[in-house]
């Protein structure tokens, strides 16, 4: 993984390669990023990145007791010159022998006690096909089905084992800790670790949500704060790494909101027509009656939970810009001309009011397909709901 393969972030990119040119590493960092924007690939890159700068030359005492270097000191090597290098190429396939992970696991069995390393295959594999997964992603790779996945004891035991040997051929070893928030009171076994580390050694915490994160340990963390890609980051990204064409990119670029995981998981609907569908929900919501919107319900229910989310999404972007079409005016909005169309018309249905309600009844309709709501009941329902709003009436809860 390089820093280049890395969407958007160029002053954390940045931020980084000082810190370690200048020798302003710090033992102990956390890359908190939401989902879908890139904390797990640029964490992975900047270890990868510490593990394979030059180490520095022997030093040896002198004949007036002082202290010389055999050799002059290697230099720093910058991102862009590394590639070629050999301890950057085992690095990169996350074969370095002091470069380690660790990351949520389940039992295969039950009564085992498993730990990082024995799902190293896999998590070579998923570093290599999702870079920007998420740990659903992660836990159906390893087969986990409906377990929890965790940090347990035994793996904070292992780290502990791990960190405590001498490196191998680097300066530093380095631990990448991915999701730390499924590190219960377990992980206060690494407290002193990480606050009393052997020296050259380097954690790397990875998380989405410090809330989840035990207080001790994020106390003894320099925080890098992820942000997410922009539209036009990600629009360029679908452009050039995915070969998407130009109008599908930037219709997915506005969906996903700075989320890239969701913008793949998008494109690979992306030859669905969400407009026409949409516009067939609002005949059925606001003209044709409860037969018609039973029929859509039956319809859409058999689409699968992926479709169904990215319905709601594409409604509530079309929704978000017809609010800033009200306010800035359409020559300042980049939609397609089709969607600036459909957005306007959305506008003459509701007002701001009405359309912030909406959004809020989609976003909650997302949430709850996510947990395997019944589809056909929650789009009955929802259409129900957009209408009493729509038509301005008292709100019904159904």
């Amino acid at each position: 993984m390089q820093f280049k393969d890395i969407i958007g972030l160029t002053e954390t990119k940045q931020q980084l390669i000082e810190m370690l040119e200048h020798n302003r590493l710090s033992h102990a960092l956390l890359f908190l990023g939401s989902e879908g924007s890139g904390a797990l690939p640029l964490a992975l890159a900047f270890a990868q990145l510490i593990v394979s700068q030059p180490q520095p030359a022997p030093v040896v005492e002198d004949l007036f007791g002082g202290m010389t270097a055999l050799e002059p000191t290697p230099a720093f090597i910058h991102p862009n010159e590394i590639q070629n290098h050999a301890a950057f190429q085992r690095a990169e396939q996350l074969i370095h022998p002091d470069l380690h992970f660790s990351y949520p696991v389940v039992s295969k069995k039950n009564g085992e006690k498993p730990t990082s390393k024995d799902f190293i295959s896999e998590w070579r594999d998923f570093i290599k096909t999702f870079p920007y997964g998420n740990v659903y992603d992660w836990l159906q790779m390893i087969g986990a089905e409906n377990k929890q996945g965790n940090i347990t004891a035994d793996e904070c035991n292992d780290i502990l084992r791990k960190l405590s040997l001498k490196s191998f051929e680097s300066e530093y070893k380095v631990l990448l800790l991915w999701m730390p928030e499924y590190l219960k009171k377990e992980g206060n076994k690494l407290l002193k670790l990480i606050e009393e580390p052997p020296p050259n050694t380097v954690f790397i915490l990875v998380a989405e949500n410090d809330e989840q994160i035990l207080p001790t340990i994020l106390s003894r963390c320099q925080l890098i704060k992820i942000q997410k890609p922009t539209a036009k980051e990600i629009e360029e990204a679908l452009l050039i790494k995915n070969n998407t064409n130009a109008e599908t990119a930037t219709q997915i670029a506005g969906i996903c909101e700075g989320n890239y995981r969701e913008a793949l998981q998008l494109l690979q609907h992306a030859e669905e027509d969400w407009q026409s569908l949409l516009r067939e929900w609002l005949k059925a919501i606001l003209r044709e009656g409860p037969v018609a919107q039973v029929k859509f319900s039956e319809e859409i229910s058999k689409m699968g939970r992926e479709k169904q989310k990215q319905l709601l999404r594409y409604f509530t972007h079309l929704l978000e810009q017809s609010i800033r079409i009200r306010l800035l005016g359409a020559d300042n909005i980049i939609l397609t001309e089709k969607e600036k169309d459909f957005a306007q018309r959305l506008n003459k249905i509701a007002n701001i009011s009405q359309q912030e309600n909406i959004i809020e009844e989609l976003d909650k309709a997302t949430y709850y397909i996510e947990r395997n709501a019944n589809s056909k009941i929650l789009f009955q329902a929802l259409s129900i709901k957009l209408f009493h709003i729509i038509q301005n009436k008292t709100f019904i809860e159904v």
